[in-house]
């Protein structure tokens, strides 16, 4: 928890993409299958997959076959899973059960809400309007927005622009640890999807967020007992 930042009434909600805001793994493991298939190797059971979604198409390469970026395959490789990937974005990807619900919270609390994912704009571009979400968030940051990406703080700062929040008014939700660092470097509030793609070997308990939530709706249980707090008191 960032003991420096001083509490503030929460106006904005930012969501990861992959693994927080939708579950994208389905898809992400079929295009690394058929990417699998494709130069005769064994495909991957989905529970070996999806662990490793949120860390992208680099890991997913070095997941199906045992390589790193050193290798010449490696780009090759990641821009063929991509295209598959492309062509199947929308195939089984869906909101969290209780997103839907969650988003209806936000809005008529009138509060904001937008997504900050290190996945390019081409991609996220695709699967928000295959969700219906595109035209609703406040703001959309991808991984090639800026030059920086996550655990850097400045795509999350840049999303606080876009929605004229500050930071401080600002909660962040995601569920890798670059998710909750970049958070905490940008001096917002965090919180940390369980429901998302978390690996056995992650402990999210000590990652230093605000909270850990099981399911979208103790998202806005947090933030009306944050903000209920703060104007109980204010």
């Amino acid at each position: 928890m960032n003991l420096t930042r001083d509490p503030t009434l929460i106006k904005t909600v930012l969501f990861d993409l992959d693994g927080t805001f939708a579950d994208t793994a389905p898809d992400l493991a079929f295009a690394l299958n058929q990417t699998l298939i494709a130069h005769g190797k064994p495909v991957l059971p989905f529970s070996s997959i999806r662990p490793m979604v949120s860390h992208g198409a680099r890991a997913l390469i070095a997941l199906g076959f045992g390589i790193t970026d050193a290798d010449p395959r490696f780009i090759p490789l990641r821009q063929q899973l991509l295209d598959i990937y492309a062509q199947n974005i929308i195939r089984h990807t869906r909101l969290f059960d209780g997103m839907d619900a969650l988003l209806t919270a936000i809005q008529q609390r009138g509060l904001r809400w937008g997504i900050v994912t290190n996945k390019p704009g081409w991609l996220t571009e695709p699967l928000l309007r295959g969700l219906e979400r595109y035209n609703d968030a406040s703001c959309i940051v991808s991984g090639d927005t800026l030059a920086q990406r996550k655990p850097d703080p400045a795509p999350l700062i840049h999303a606080c622009s876009q929605t004229g929040s500050l930071v401080q008014e600002c909660v962040y939700i995601g569920d890798a640890e670059r998710d909750i660092i970049a958070g905490e470097r940008a001096g917002m509030y965090t919180l940390v999807a369980l429901f998302g793609y978390l690996d056995q070997q992650d402990q999210p308990h000590t990652w230093g967020a605000d909270a850990l939530v099981h399911t979208p709706a103790e998202i806005i249980h947090w933030i009306d007992a944050h903000n209920h707090s703060l104007a109980s008191h204010g």
